[in-house]
């Protein structure tokens, strides 16, 4: 979701069918879906998934991807097994059916998540990336636990708390210049307040001409167009990961 207040069309954009190197895992009481890089690794990274939930393969597929680049990558079920919201849902619905979803309340679940990092996956350093929904979840992660080395926070702006510019992590921002989820005004307010607010590095990008969900939700080789923008997006949330872990 791309904030509280609408519902995002997260399903447009091409699904992939892909499967994931990855395995999926019980975490306490979460299920989760861990890959790991061909070398062992001491960096990990917390992928949170948008409203399709933990398996969606083009969420898998990022998880892939920062393994393939020297992270540990695990996507919980922060939904805790409640059914996510599905495309043939009627959008009437779904203010209700976040209720018992809010991406401000996951702390427990990431509790147990970095309990497994730490013991388990011997992690040191650990981020975290999300995709709409997830990316609400991360800006809220980076204001609760400064332990986490860095975030990246893809079309999700936390909106109905005051104390929301006071990072406790570096904290990238992609956005997209035609994301009706997420109005520019909305953007403009978190430029400004970081600015006078955040003592921590942070960045807030705009893509042009891009739309919601374009970095995890559109197959980049058959929309050729939007292939610059992709990659764009993708590599600067390696380059901030890598700058800060």
């Amino acid at each position: 979701m791309a904030n509280e207040a609408k519902p995002c069309p997260c399903d447009i954009g091409d699904r992939m069918e892909y499967g994931g190197l990855g395995q999926e895992v019980q975490i306490e009481h979460i299920n989760a879906y861990v890959v790991k890089p061909s070398t062992p690794s001491d960096k990990a990274i917390i992928v949170i998934h948008d409203i399709f939930g933990w398996q969606l393969p083009n969420t898998r597929y990022m998880a892939d991807m920062l393994a393939a680049n020297g992270y540990i990558a695990v996507c919980p079920d922060l939904y805790v097994g409640k059914a996510p919201w599905n495309p043939s849902n009627d959008w009437a619905n779904f203010m209700e059916w976040l209720k018992d979803k809010m991406p401000t309340e996951i702390n427990k679940e990431v509790d147990a998540v970095l309990r497994f990092l730490k013991e388990q996956c011997r992690a040191k350093r650990i981020g975290v990336v999300g995709f709409c929904w997830g990316g609400v979840a991360t800006h809220h992660l980076a204001l609760r636990y400064p332990e986490l080395k860095a975030g990246v926070s893809l079309y999700g702006i936390i909106r109905d708390t005051e104390d929301k510019y006071d990072l406790k992590s570096p904290t990238l921002f992609i956005f997209a210049e035609n994301d009706e989820y997420v109005p520019a005004d909305q953007v403009s307010t978190l430029q400004a307040n970081l600015k006078e607010k955040c003592k921590l590095d942070y960045q807030v990008k705009i893509f042009p001409g891009q739309t919601h969900g374009f970095v995890h939700r559109k197959r980049e080789d058959i929309n050729p167009a939007d292939k610059p923008a992709i990659q764009e997006a993708r590599t600067d949330m390696l380059n901030w990961l890598n700058k800060y872990m």
